[in-house]
């Protein structure tokens, strides 16, 4: 497809066996079969989310199923592992890193003194026991 747009990476476009593009009801057939496995997964992963279980993973894993046939899919794939690099370097920014630890050393002091401040004042009864 738009072989010249793509980054240094792969080329844009179907990763389908060369048999299956020569012959064009092959091809969408194929195309069908990988977006319904790609959506299968996708929504398996999006059930996910509120469940247990690695739902971003498997989201991100649906979409690079549909990543070896559809450009839409490269091109987001592409966008999101460009932004998680970049997350990952600014995190690993040692201001960045500073300021987070400082913010959670603060957040655990300020639910340390809520924790306190409940025992003192209820004991140690669960929130549902507690009658004045």
């Amino acid at each position: 497809m738009e072989e010249d747009a793509a980054p240094a990476g792969q080329p844009l476009g179907s990763r389908a066996p060369h048999f299956i593009k020569r012959s064009r009801p092959l091809h969408v057939s194929w195309q069908v079969g990988v977006f319904v496995v790609g959506l299968a997964v996708v929504v398996g992963g999006v059930i996910m989310l509120p469940l247990p279980g690695p739902g971003w993973l498997v989201i991100f894993a649906g979409m690079a199923i549909w990543a070896t046939e559809f450009v839409w899919a490269q091109l987001v794939l592409r966008w999101t592992k460009r932004k998680v690099t970049e997350a990952a370097q600014k995190a690993l920014d040692p201001k960045v890193r500073r300021r987070n630890i400082i913010l959670t050393a603060v957040g655990l002091v300020i639910i340390a003194a809520v924790l306190a401040v409940y025992v003192w004042k209820f004991g140690l009864a669960m929130p549902w026991n507690v009658s004045e």
